[in-house]
């Protein structure tokens, strides 16, 4: 594929472990960066070997620079704006989640892009994760029957950025709120129970799906969990498959034997793993989180005029999916 010629606002952490990288391998050309400082900007363009051209004001390079689309990495706070201004600007959009702090606000920049011809696109980038595409597969085949139940688990230690339950959820939980969306659909009902002390975060969740999908979500946000974890568990007709910490899927397809099971060494798991090998260096991390084929995604839409997957009028749904949530913790 040709590669594309994409543009930049932000700079930071986040953007410049996970974002640059994975638009590198995704096959990007960085053309431009604009940070709120010039000197930042030429740091970043000479970092990630690109002779593109810096700013520090990203009104002016919406205005000089064409390109293929525009990546906005910047605070939560800032996204709506910077949106709004690059979809003004005629740019297609990658923007990372959350895109707006309500489905109101989410529902405007929908529009908006909408109205304009624009591709928008969010990141989400668990939909993109190689573990979860084949899980999604799998309940969309029906290889194992229809899916009938879920558990999944999200813990992390939250506290350095979200004082509330309302930031945990639109900053860190949204990523399985929305990933159980994209694999089960829309929710009909929701309940909750809380435990929460200001940025000590859990939760207990129980949703209903309108295709009959029932689930629960256990998400923590403390200092307990000094490292990231998280699993889904999904029950099917016939089988069951479990995605554990983003980088194995076990597949389990209902047997009969002869004899007794316990009898023999006959019960058998299809297990899905990454090779491990010092070659992937931290490209490895880059793909099994969703990093690059969210980037590749947004490159294929860009070039091709595609619906993303996590567009910005699914964005909406996630968004009001969180705040239904957060209505019914009690």
């Amino acid at each position: 594929m040709k590669k594309a010629n994409l543009s930049f606002i932000g700079a930071g952490f986040h953007a410049s472990t996970n974002i640059y990288p994975s638009a590198i391998e995704a096959g990007v050309e960085i053309q431009a960066i604009s940070t709120r400082n010039m000197d930042r900007s030429k740091i970043a363009l000479q970092h990630f070997g690109s002779n593109g051209t810096p700013y520090d004001d990203y009104k002016k390079m919406l205005e000089n620079e064409m390109c293929d689309g525009v990546v906005v990495v910047a605070q939560p706070e800032d996204h709506p704006s910077l949106v709004l201004n690059c979809i003004k600007a005629g740019k297609n959009v990658f923007v990372d989640k959350p895109l707006g702090m309500s489905a109101e606000e989410a529902a405007e920049i929908a529009d908006a892009a909408e109205e304009a011809g624009v591709v928008l696109m969010v990141g989400f980038m668990k939909r993109y994760a190689p573990c979860y595409m084949k899980l999604k597969e799998l309940i969309t085949d029906e290889k194992l029957g229809t899916a009938r139940s879920f558990q999944a688990r999200f813990a992390v230690d939250s506290t350095p950025f979200c004082k509330n339950e309302e930031q945990f959820m639109k900053l860190v939980a949204i990523h399985i709120v929305d990933l159980v969306r994209y694999l089960f659909g829309e929710v009909a009902q929701v309940t909750g129970f809380k435990n929460s002390d200001n940025e000590y975060i859990s939760q207990s969740i129980s949703l209903k799906f309108e295709n009959g999908v029932v689930g629960s979500l256990y998400f923590s946000g403390m200092t307990a969990w000094s490292r990231e974890s998280e699993n889904l568990l999904v029950t099917f007709d016939n089988g069951f498959a479990f995605v554990d910490e983003i980088n194995t899927l076990t597949v389990h397809k209902s047997q009969t034997f002869e004899q007794l099971p316990w009898k023999s060494l006959e019960e058998a798991d299809t297990v899905f793993t990454p090779s491990a090998t010092p070659m992937s260096g931290a490209y490895r991390d880059l793909y099994l989180r969703g990093f690059v084929g969210e980037m590749s995604h947004f490159i294929e839409c860009c070039k091709n005029g595609k619906k993303p997957l996590s567009n910005g009028r699914d964005n909406v749904n996630t968004m009001a999916l969180c705040d239904l949530i957060l209505s019914k913790l009690h």
